[in-house]
């Protein structure tokens, strides 16, 4: 049940603040909103307040905003046209498209400011204690276990982690002698590093150096701040995110991610339901991080996404004049297709995952 209700917090939550961003700009444009639905398909529940309808539809995964001479060949009346979207100059039609994942952004922003003035700013706590001793390596072989302090290298006082990284890259290969602290114990252990590859975020080997096969213990403190650093935090979050997002994406595309990491809903409910287990921070912080990821997905130059009206609404001003309505019909077709096969592609990938859960059960 908590995953459900999580499920449905989260994209209810994202979906509206992501039609949010058209209808508010369309209505500061002057474009008559007909209707402005979360979900798609069957309506549920429908309101009319003004001149638009406001509707619960029945499949959760999506909504949108219907606005007035939207469609291609849609008729307009000469009385209405100044309300019409079609009839907008192209800069306006292009800001409303884009107003929806630049909501997106802009909530990620807020909620993790709203995160760092309740929590305080994250600090690595630095020490120079063993976090993880990998299976197989040198640290494991001659005795080191996790919450060993390495007290010195070949009796140079080591402080922070950054000392006994630098100190183990450098030695060249050769025997280094530790002290460690291990509770109330005192001991000394010689390893030689071996040279082993340095791997980035998504797993690419970026280099080596001589290691011996241990991890940091990555706590993190948190300090009080300025609202001014609190926002400027909340800023690099998010640009650190949709960094991250866009590079996962194009080593998607080099195969370097393989494509059974693609997530789709299930998988969305899964990780909602556990971060709201794990606390209300965590599952803002999810939030966050999906609100990235939804702005950034919708500006892929893919058509009925925005990002494929944004590169139609680019190629009409540098044209100036839109494209032919076959030609937008015909990309609408494409772009519904990769999308059925995608969200098809995604669900499989979804159920696999839970089969192969049940099996190993």
């Amino acid at each position: 049940m908590a995953t459900l209700l999580s499920f449905i917090l989260v994209l209810g939550v994202l979906i509206f603040v992501h039609e949010l961003g058209h209808f508010l700009f369309a209505k500061a444009f002057g474009v008559r909103v007909l209707k402005f639905s979360l979900g798609f398909g069957n309506k549920v529940f429908s309101r009319q307040w003004g001149e638009t309808e406001y509707l619960i539809s029945a499949f959760p995964l999506g909504g949108y905003v219907k606005m007035y001479g939207e469609d291609p060949g849609e008729e307009t009346r000469p009385e209405d046209r100044a309300r019409s979207f079609s009839h907008k100059p192209s800069w306006q039609r292009f800001l409303i498209v884009f107003a929806g994942p630049l909501f997106n952004m802009v909530f990620a922003v807020l909620l993790f400011f709203g995160i760092f003035s309740f929590a305080g700013l994250p600090e690595p706590k630095d020490s120079s204690a063993i976090g993880a001793v990998n299976v197989g390596s040198v640290a494991e072989r001659v005795g080191l276990i996790k919450g060993d302090i390495i007290l010195a290298i070949n009796g140079e006082r080591t402080d922070s982690w950054l000392q006994v990284s630098n100190l183990i890259k450098e030695c060249g290969g050769k025997t280094i002698a530790m002290d460690i602290q291990r509770g109330e114990q005192r001991l000394q252990v010689e390893a030689v590093p071996e040279m082993q590859p340095i791997r980035n975020f998504f797993g690419e080997e970026v280099g080596q150096k001589y290691m011996i096969g241990i991890a940091p213990t990555n706590e993190i403190t948190y300090v009080r701040a300025t609202v001014g650093q609190y926002a400027q935090a909340a800023l690099v979050q998010t640009w650190n995110l949709s960094y991250l997002t866009v590079v996962g994406i194009v080593k998607m595309i080099q195969r370097i991610i393989p494509a059974s990491e693609l997530g789709g809903p299930i998988r969305i409910a899964e990780i909602a339901g556990q971060q709201l287990e794990a606390g209300w921070m965590n599952f803002l912080y999810f939030m966050g991080l999906l609100s990235i990821n939804l702005g950034i997905l919708n500006l892929l130059p893919v058509p009925v996404l925005d990002g494929g009206h944004l590169v139609f609404l680019s190629l009409e001003m540098v044209r100036r004049k839109p494209m032919s309505e076959r030609s937008m019909e015909i990309s609408q077709k494409i772009g519904i297709a990769l999308l059925g096969t995608l969200m098809i592609f995604v669900f499989y990938n979804d159920i696999l995952r839970l089969v192969q859960r049940w099996m190993g059960s």
